[in-house]
């Protein structure tokens, strides 16, 4: 019986299963329905409109974000024999014309079209006049007007039901809570789609996070350390930490660049062809970096900022071992992140009910940071799934320690009690620690401070372990942030019964966590010794392809591929049909010099 959705699998993309709730979801949309799928980074979201774009009749059009990766998309596909184009703002007249022509001639399986020009008058016109397979809405997620990458062009794609009401609509995000899913469904009009949730966990990937002391020393040391050479995401802030962070890279011999929306658009794409064509980059960003790129082979993410939401964080660590090998997500945070946080929901131009949406997510995020048990388990939550203790995580690999932290909160809670109670006064983080430790700093005898009954209470505590207990007293919402933009500190409902003594806190006490190294050279050890002069020159002619074709390298061929070879050192064309990532298209382009690879690394080592 055929099968034509495994068939195109195998023969096109050269795997021999599909995984997950794929094959459901290929049906579903093959068969004219809708879909909402929601897949972790890396699980394979694209073949769940690729291979339908490919049984149906017509062309498969791909709504995508950013349209400095189009090219690649295409060209991947293109290396595969599927016919794919995209049409963007990057083209000459001509090349546009000759995409459009194409596409009214029925000879394109896949056209990729950013948002703001799937809507103009010309584009819509042209869609009416051509065969549409079905519309495929990735990153969905950026139609939330809650989330971490709105795109406001994203509301206007409800209409597509409205003038094609037939064509079967696939809308894909690898994250979004409960509430977003609704939202997605209700602003893409998916109401009667059917929703494909596979699970958010990403088991290769290492979460750790630490407090913040020299943040560029310490990403240093977790570059030098674990991840000398390989390609890696450094997310910050602000544009001038990513200019700041960056150089530094640089001076200490790192092969570093900057990206961020204050730079040209010719500079954006080049440092992001880079990265992506080239190895052992480090891309030093902003959030305005990463969505939808495909790079497998990004060994670590690191945040040396706090991210304002659990939902950017997953995003953003999801960039890392796309390809399953072992990757790190790392992030270091201190306690003014959370004060400039809350600074700048604050000080938004948002409705209200926008900045208390914010606020709830930065809080969410604070408490994954503060969290004593599983990161992953409190990570997996916030989504609505559960797991066991994953062994993965800074906490399961080294518990923290807990101490009871209340007679230490309610001497803070006191300070920042009787500084407004008896002077009417709120301050910020350092100078209530200086009270606490009793510093006659020029600031506290100005105020006259040292007179206060709570001034060198606290003098068992150091700085350091003060700005954990603020911390966790910001998590437990027992201290805030004040809402007028100045960064002092105020206490919550929640500090009565602490202060009463009605209540317990046990805090997280905070250790150095050892390193756990997931260099990419692990992908190398799992290559049998004898197997990895094979491996170092499949990688060599793989390099060397990409470099005379202008791509990057996986996209010829993926590491995982390439392994498989050096392990089983096929002899014919019939046996490299069985390795995973050989599809007919690749087999005969690339078959005979896979094979000469092999003879001549099998022929030197006799020698």
């Amino acid at each position: 019986m055929s099968d034509p959705a495994l068939e195109t699998l195998q023969n096109v993309f050269g795997y021999d299963a599909f995984r997950g709730d794929q094959r459901a979801i290929i049906e579903q949309v093959v068969s004219g329905g809708d879909a909402l799928v929601l897949m972790p980074t890396g699980g394979g979201k694209s073949l769940c409109y690729q291979i339908p774009a490919l049984i149906r009749p017509g062309t498969g059009i791909v709504i995508s974000p950013l349209i400095a990766l189009m090219q690649d998309q295409v060209d991947a596909l293109t290396e595969l024999g599927v016919r794919a184009a995209y049409l963007n703002s990057t083209q000459e007249w001509s090349q546009t014309r000759e995409v459009e022509r194409a596409f009214l001639a029925g000879e394109l399986d896949l056209l990729y079209v950013a948002p703001e020009r799937l809507m103009t008058d010309r584009c819509l016109d042209l869609l009416a006049r051509g065969r549409i397979a079905l519309f495929a809405i990735d990153e969905a997620h950026c139609v939330s007007q809650w989330g971490h990458d709105f795109r406001p062009e994203y509301l206007k794609l409800s209409y597509l039901v409205e003038r094609w009401p037939d064509v079967p609509r696939i809308a894909l995000t690898a994250t979004a809570t409960a509430e977003t899913r609704h939202e997605i469904a209700e602003r893409l009009s998916l109401h009667h789609a059917e929703q494909f949730v596979s699970s958010f966990d990403r088991p290769n990937i290492c979460y750790r996070i630490v407090e913040k002391n020299d943040v560029r020393r310490q990403l240093m040391a977790l570059i030098r350390d674990e991840h000398e050479g390989d390609s890696g995401i450094v997310y910050c802030l602000s544009r001038a930490r990513v200019e700041d962070t960056a150089a530094y890279l640089v001076r200490e011999g790192v092969n570093a660049l900057p990206y961020h929306a204050g730079l040209s658009a010719e500079v954006r794409a080049q440092n992001q062809s880079r990265f992506l064509r080239e190895e052992g980059v480090v891309m030093v960003a902003t959030i305005a970096f990463g969505m939808g790129v495909n790079k497998p082979d990004v060994r670590f993410v690191a945040h040396i900022d706090l991210p304002k939401s659990i939902e950017g964080y997953y995003q953003e660590t999801g960039r890392a071992g796309r390809d399953g090998e072992p990757a790190t997500a790392w992030l270091a945070y201190g306690l003014q992140d959370v004060v400039q946080l809350h600074r700048m929901i604050s000080d938004s131009q948002a409705e209200e009910n926008h900045r208390r949406t914010q606020g709830r997510q930065l809080d969410s995020m604070l408490g994954l940071c503060e969290t004593v048990s599983c990161r992953r388990q409190s990570l997996l939550a916030y989504f609505g799934e559960s797991i066991h203790n994953c062994q993965n995580c800074d906490t399961c690999m080294t518990p923290p320690e807990s101490w009871d932290g209340t007679v230490a909160a309610q001497k803070l809670l006191s300070a920042v009690y009787r500084l407004w109670r008896e002077r009417g006064q709120r301050f910020g983080a350092g100078h209530l620690i200086d009270i606490l430790r009793g510093k006659e700093t020029d600031r506290v005898k100005e105020y006259g401070h040292q007179s206060l009954s709570v001034f060198g209470v606290g003098v068992a505590i150091n700085d350091q372990g003060w700005r954990s207990v603020l911390r966790q007293l910001l998590a437990l919402n027992v201290l805030a942030v004040d809402t007028q933009g100045y960064g002092t500190l105020g206490l919550t409902e929640k500090a009565r019964p602490v202060l009463k003594g009605e209540q317990q806190l046990m805090f997280r006490r905070e250790t150095t966590i050892a390193s756990k190294s997931t260099r990419s050279s692990k992908a190398v050890t799992q290559v049998p010794p004898e197997a990895q002069p094979l491996f170092q020159a499949l990688r060599e002619w793989r390099s060397a392809v990409a470099k005379e074709h202008e791509v990057p390298a996986f996209i010829i061929f993926n590491d995982a591929t390439l392994r498989q070879i050096a392990i089983e050192q096929p002899q014919d064309l019939d046996d490299l049909r069985c390795i995973s990532g050989i599809g007919v298209r690749k087999l005969k382009a690339y078959g005979d010099d896979l094979l000469a690879c092999v003879a001549n690394v099998a022929a030197s080592s006799v020698e």
